[in-house]
């Protein structure tokens, strides 16, 4: 038998912090064939991205690493830096879990792939700029011509994660790590790039190391399985044994995990809160050295919305499609044009200082929890901020309020005097909401707040909004490409494409009796997959892959 491409013995990875001595990977060892996908599954927390990221040594200072990591019967943990940097980005490849800390935001994405392309493969500018411009639009970039002088901001979190694949993806590796590649694409996008991710395996003989909370989408892309505990392997296998028949409770829970349940009903007459009318958000497109307009970035187009006391309203559409954005105009934190009432108040005639009493009452959880909570702060710092700016606290009762939020969140307040990097994905959503519960809002924008979560974590999320909801009467609005999440959290739903409402009705009428095309399609890409998880793999046809028709699922295992 040939010997494995990647081959971990006995790893071990340890933190100091002062004088503790943290031991957050213990004795793991696995290994990846050439050609073969394995999936790496776990809670947050477990040690998988520590893992994946030993691979390539890019653990921090104050990691200590033993054991072997042999690839290509190379031992990567006894190369110099000089030595592993001819490897990062070439032989080996890592598309990162959070894109926007990932990428430079300094940099446009053609600089920052070019990069790639130049100290690997020695492609300079005209030759690097079309290998850019063929990988964006291999991972299904729209307009990529035109988002090449983009930088990271500019773009969606889908089109963030699109990139990052794009960069990983530029020299062609070998081994590809895979961490968390589709936790901000929505359904159908996942295809595409599961798709590609599956012809570029097939071409190249390239291996991955899919790394992820689904465990759904594990099923569908892997050989094998690796089940990640407490940073121990507690039970690994072909993925057909695994799934059939999991040895280890820790894995029954995992796969017994899946959002379920519904939202409090609410009154038979509810109050309107929030009101928008034929809003509309378009973004310029400038040329030339006078930055001629040429054209627009049609975000958000003549909407109309009403988000009632008490009520979910779930937005679903694709990566693009305008639903953050909206969120973001109804709360004034982006200029748009059109009518937006808070109960009778007209609001957006207002200038930010007129409308900084009511900005407490609107509060936002953003996507990505990492990279909206500033490192420099501890927790308390940064659950207290809003207290501070709106004076809602003196010394005496500051304290208070900021225990009382933690504890509404299910966080240990004792955890308070700590920074966001030491916290789990999880867990750093959980102070994010915190952060906005403090200010006793009446309206939550909640931007893929389960997306970076595994489904356990997820699941306990959702419980948690649900209950402060009851309990402070609270109003969301949930943008999300999960449908399961949106069905479990949402009173009524709307789907967007293109800056556009296509559909709109309760969540029964969503799911059961979808009436335009784009809906089925979004529905059928996300519960059908989960529908055909109960079919043994025997009995389905392992040819690879299957692209074309929205209503298969795409296995891409060799």
């Amino acid at each position: 038998m040939d010997k494995p491409l990647l081959a971990i013995n006995n790893l071990r990875i340890a933190f100091q912090q002062g004088e503790h001595h943290i031991e957050a990977v213990r004795g793991v060892s696995f290994s990846v064939n050439a050609g073969e996908t394995v999936g790496l599954v776990g809670e947050s927390g477990s040690g998988k991205s520590i893992t994946a990221l030993s691979i390539l040594q890019l653990l921090p200072e104050n990691a200590h690493c033993s054991g072997e990591i042999a690839f290509a019967d190379e031992a990567l943990l006894d190369l110099s830096k000089s030595q592993m940097r001819k490897i990062r980005g070439h032989k080996i490849s890592m598309i990162f879990q959070e894109p926007m800390t990932a990428l430079n935001p300094l940099h446009t994405i053609e600089k920052q792939i070019g990069e790639v392309l130049a100290i690997h493969l020695g492609l300079q500018n005209s030759e690097a700029t079309a290998k850019t411009l063929e990988l964006l639009e291999l991972v299904g970039i729209r307009d990529a011509r035109n988002r090449l002088k983009a930088y990271p901001h500019e773009l969606s979190g889908g089109q963030r994660q699109r990139a990052m694949i794009a960069m990983a993806l530029a020299c062609e590796p070998t081994l590809l790590i895979a961490d968390e590649p589709t936790t901000a694409l929505d359904v159908t996008v996942q295809r595409q790039i599961l798709s590609l991710l599956a012809d570029l395996q097939q071409k190249l003989g390239m291996a991955i190391l899919f790394i992820s909370h689904d465990l759904n989408l594990i099923r569908h892309v892997s050989d094998r399985i690796c089940v990640m505990k407490n940073g121990e392997i507690v039970e690994q296998g072909d993925t057909e044994s695994v799934f059939k028949a999991p040895q280890h409770p820790y894995t029954i829970d995992l796969l017994n995990a899946e959002p379920d349940g519904e939202p409090e009903p609410l009154n038979e007459h509810p109050m309107p809160l929030v009101t928008g009318e034929k809003i509309k958000v378009w973004f310029p497109i400038k040329k030339g050295f006078f930055k001629k307009t040429v054209g627009h970035v049609k975000a958000v187009t003549d909407l109309s919305l009403t988000i009632h006391q008490g009520e979910t309203l779930g937005i679903v559409g694709e990566s693009g499609s305008g639903k953050t954005t909206l969120g973001m105009a109804l709360l004034k934190l982006q200029t748009s044009e059109g009518l937006i009432r808070f109960e009778d108040t007209r609001i957006d005639t207002m200038n930010q200082d007129q409308f900084r009493p009511l900005r407490r009452e609107m509060q936002i959880v953003f996507q990505d929890p990492f990279g909206s909570l500033s490192p420099r702060m501890t927790v308390a710092d940064i659950v207290g901020e809003g207290l501070d700016i709106h004076k809602l606290a003196n010394e005496a009762n500051r304290e208070e309020q900021i225990i009382a939020a933690l504890d509404d969140v299910g966080l240990d307040p004792e955890c308070r005097h700590r920074y966001p990097h030491e916290f789990s994905g999880g867990q750093r959503q959980r102070i994010s909401i915190a952060r906005a519960l403090v200010l006793k809002p009446r309206l939550m924008v909640l931007d893929e707040p389960t997306s970076a979560l595994d489904r356990t974590v997820q699941s306990q999320i959702i419980d948690l909004l649900r209950n402060l909801q009851k309990k402070y009467h609270l109003s969301y609005i949930f943008i999300s490409h999960d449908l399961a999440v949106v069905k479990a959290m949402s009173h009524r739903i709307i789907v967007m494409q293109g800056g556009e409402i296509v559909e709109q009705g309760t969540t029964q009428q969503i799911f059961s009796q979808p009436v335009e095309t784009y809906t089925r399609e979004l529905i059928s890409a996300a519960f059908e997959s989960r529908k055909q998880s109960a079919v043994p793999y025997s009995s389905r046809s392992a040819s690879g892959l299957s692209i074309g028709n929205q209503n298969q699922i795409i296995d891409v295992r060799n």
